[in-house]
């Protein structure tokens, strides 16, 4: 039982950002039903998979989650849906809120239904500019965030996205504490509300806290950018044998490093290394002669040397060694299960760690419609409703 256990979530969310949000707070206790379109989520059919529509993306982004395949362009779909709206808590969805006003689904139709409901929706800009009806995806918002520009900068000079979803992520991230708050406001106050989550002033806001630095100021005291995150030297450092990811920062594990590498003498004589602002101005040259001096020994006596001297150290996994990590490995991150259609199967469990109601995986990620017929049940349709719908393809269940 976790932290929001008793929370019921209509989840019309597809692809990432959203699914992601609404896996954490299945993970949390809440009773997540995803709402299917007739095909499913377009994630199902991103590969590799042992059977069609229960890719690898789809499984990690959907778990503990009930699915229900509803047409809601038809008038039945949409009449389930807006019984299910009673008995529920919060709807999240990430289409534009035009798009939902264009089905019946507004905030006003649906709040009409239960007042209280927590209407939250993930989308691409706030509603109140020009952008609002734009379509937006994470390369998009990444690119509108200044992320490649950023990576042009401390690289070769080519923008790149950076290689993960990292805006669907972090937004998702982002929704899920926006809609724990809004629970927690209606419980103090009884309120319902719409909660809108826009991608790209969240990135833009994430961003900036690290890089305005000057352009803080009116007038601007520099051109903006923090330079230790620019450098093109802050990246894993190449020793003898392979790499090592490490960092200098506070003045102790500089005066270490210094001493580790017989240079002592030279640290307490160098006018850049005497503090964090001075160090700041030089860390382009710094951080280069540091990488330096990691080309002269391998990387497990790097390992040794490091730890003993409380220098922070992790290893440079790739997608392989991540999964053989001694750490992981000893919390149980990695958790193989057996799903019922896919067999077989390895999840994450959740990160953080609670003393009383701690968040779980506590049902494998659902076929399409699989829960179809049980949610209608609960919904209080009889069998020959549910019958009607299904041959009315208002509903679809896993048998199509």
């Amino acid at each position: 039982m976790g932290p929001l256990a008793g929370v019921r979530v209509l989840d019309l969310t597809t692809i990432m950002m959203g699914p992601s949000a609404t896996q954490t707070l299945a993970e949390m206790g809440a009773d997540v039903i995803k709402i299917e379109a007739p095909g499913g989520d377009p994630v199902r059919l991103i590969g590799p998979g042992r059977s069609p529509a229960m890719g690898g993306l789809f499984l990690n982004a959907n778990g503990s989650k009930r699915s229900l395949c509803l047409n809601l362009k038809t008038g039945g779909g949409r009449g389930v849906l807006l019984r299910l709206a009673r008995s529920a808590d919060v709807l999240v969805y990430n289409i534009r809120p035009q798009a939902m006003a264009r089905l019946g689904l507004s905030y006003e139709e649906v709040s009409a239904e239960r007042a209280d409901i927590i209407y939250a929706g993930m989308f691409g800009y706030g509603q109140d500019g020009p952008y609002a009806a734009r379509p937006a995806y994470d390369d998009l918002i990444q690119g509108a965030a200044v992320l490649p520009w950023l990576v042009a900068q401390a690289g070769d000079g080519t923008p790149r996205y950076v290689p993960s979803a990292i805006a669907d992520r972090i937004v998702g991230l982002s929704a899920v504490g926006a809609i724990c708050a809004a629970l927690y406001h209606r419980q103090k106050t009884g309120e319902g509300q719409r909660v809108d989550v826009p991608m790209f002033e969240t990135m833009v806001s994430l961003v900036l806290s690290d890089h305005l630095g000057g352009l803080t100021f009116e007038p601007p005291l520099d051109a903006g950018g923090y330079q230790r995150l620019l450098t093109r030297h802050r990246k894993p450092y190449k020793t003898r044998d392979g790499y090592i990811c490490a960092l200098l920062y506070a003045d102790q594990q500089w005066r270490a490093f210094y001493g580790l590498v017989g240079k002592a003498e030279a640290f307490d004589a160098d006018p850049r290394l005497k503090t964090m602002a001075t160090r700041s101005r030089h860390i382009e040259e710094l951080y280069g002669e540091v990488a330096a001096e990691f080309l002269a020994r391998d990387t497990a006596e790097w390992m040794r040397l490091l730890e003993v001297a409380d220098i922070p150290v992790m290893p440079f996994h790739d997608l392989g060694s991540i999964l053989s990590d001694p750490h992981l490995d000893a919390i149980g991150f990695f958790q193989d299960e057996v799903h019922p259609s896919e067999g077989a199967v390895r999840r994450m469990r959740a990160a953080s760690t609670w003393s009383r109601t701690q968040p779980a995986a506590h049902r494998p990620a659902p076929r399409l419609g699989e829960h179809s017929r049980e949610l209608l049940r609960e919904a209080g349709y009889g069998e020959e409703e549910i019958q009607h719908l299904l041959e009315t393809q208002s509903v679809m269940d896993e048998a199509g």
